[in-house]
């Protein structure tokens, strides 16, 4: 189920930070801006995916497949600023195969909430588990933190974090892996 905000109480403290930040939130440049940024938060925490879970049987045994370079922008629980990341999957396939959007639906699903990169990609690793009944799968995120780039250091950089289990434990496939998201 996905989370409801209180579209009204957003902008009314939306209101009360402009306010707090020596703004009139009544300007002409300002006056819809508490209206947008409650759509915004709306928009973004109640994101629907659509359907996560289509498989299809698979003719192939034991084989690699994987998905590279799906985008996807996330909030940083830690100071509310957005971070992007290029996301890879991939998973051994056996008895069955995920349809091809679902990787990056089930990628938005879990990057539409205040959270860090490292569980984003423990989050998109469990659900493609769950999805494909298997252990063998990789996650891998790519991306960079405007928390870091615009405040703080101010430094732009590339923040890599994975998920690996199953045979993506093993050296030769966890090897594989990252030559095909390099």
């Amino acid at each position: 189920m996905t989370k409801k905000i209180d579209h009204a109480r957003v902008k009314s403290l939306v209101s009360e930070l402009l306010e707090a930040l020596g703004e009139d939130p009544t300007r002409e440049g300002l006056k819809e801006t508490p209206r947008r940024i409650a759509n915004f938060w709306r928009e973004f925490i109640e994101y629907e995916p659509g359907k996560l879970d289509t498989t299809f049987s698979s003719v192939t045994h034991n084989q690699m497949v994987a998905v590279t370079g799906m985008k996807v922008w996330s909030m940083c629980e830690h100071h509310m600023l957005p971070f992007w990341c290029d996301v890879s999957v991939a998973y051994i396939a056996d008895d069955k195969v995920l349809g091809l959007s679902k990787f990056a639906r089930i990628a938005h699903k879990h990057a539409h909430k205040l959270t860090l990169q490292e569980q984003l990609v423990s989050d998109i690793a469990n659900e493609l588990k769950k999805a494909l009944g298997t252990e063998d799968v990789a996650v891998m995120a790519k991306g960079e933190h405007l928390c870091m780039t615009m405040r703080g250091i101010r430094t732009p950089h590339r923040m890599i974090s994975s998920a690996l289990s199953g045979k993506f434990h093993k050296a030769d496939q966890r090897a594989e892996f990252f030559r095909l998201v390099d």
